[in-house]
C-alpha cells in the first residue's frame, strides 16, 4: 500500500493513494484536506475557520451536532485532542467549483475522555470560493 506525507502536516498520513495519478484540481482539494486535517492536531483554530463555511456543522460518532464554534471550542479547550489522522483510500472527485473526499479516516485521539484510535468512513465536501477550497456541509 502506497503512504505518502505532506512535509507541512507531519501528523497526517494518505495511503492507498498515488499523488501522482490526481489532477492538479484533485490534489488541491486532497492538500485542502491534509492541511484540514493538520490543523485538527494543532488545534489551529485560526487555520480551520479559514478553511470551513461559517455555517458548517459536526456530527460526532455518539450523534452529537455541533456547529463550528463549538466543535472548535472544543478542540481549542482539549476536550477534543487530535494526535494523528490517517485518510486511507481517499476517492477525490471534483466537479467544476464542488469537490468530494471520501476515506477512511484513523484518528489517534482523545475525544471527551476516551482515549484511543478511532476509525470511521466519511465524505467531506468542498467548494472552491474566491479561488481556495472550503469545507461545506453536504
Amino acid at each position: 500500500m502506497k503512504t505518502c506525507t505532506f512535509p507541512d502536516f507531519p501528523n497526517v498520513t494518505v495511503t492507498g493513494l498515488d499523488p501522482d495519478s490526481l489532477g492538479e484540481e484533485e490534489k488541491a482539494v486532497l492538500y485542502a484536506q491534509a492541511r484540514y486535517c493538520e490543523a485538527m492536531t494543532e488545534a489551529d483554530i485560526e487555520t480551520l475557520r479559514l478553511l470551513t463555511d461559517e455555517d458548517k456543522t459536526y456530527t460526532h460518532m455518539s450523534g452529537l451536532t455541533q456547529s463550528r464554534e463549538e466543535y472548535f471550542a472544543d478542540i481549542a479547550d482539549g476536550s477534543l485532542t487530535y494526535y494523528s489522522i490517517g485518510m486511507e483510500n481517499p476517492v477525490v472527485s471534483v466537479e467544476g467549483d464542488r469537490a468530494e473526499v471520501t476515506y477512511t479516516a484513523a484518528l489517534t485521539a482523545n475525544a471527551y475522555g476516551a482515549r484511543g484510535t478511532f476509525r470511521m468512513k466519511g465524505t467531506h465536501i468542498w467548494k472552491k470560493r474566491d479561488g481556495s477550497w472550503i469545507s461545506v456541509d453536504p
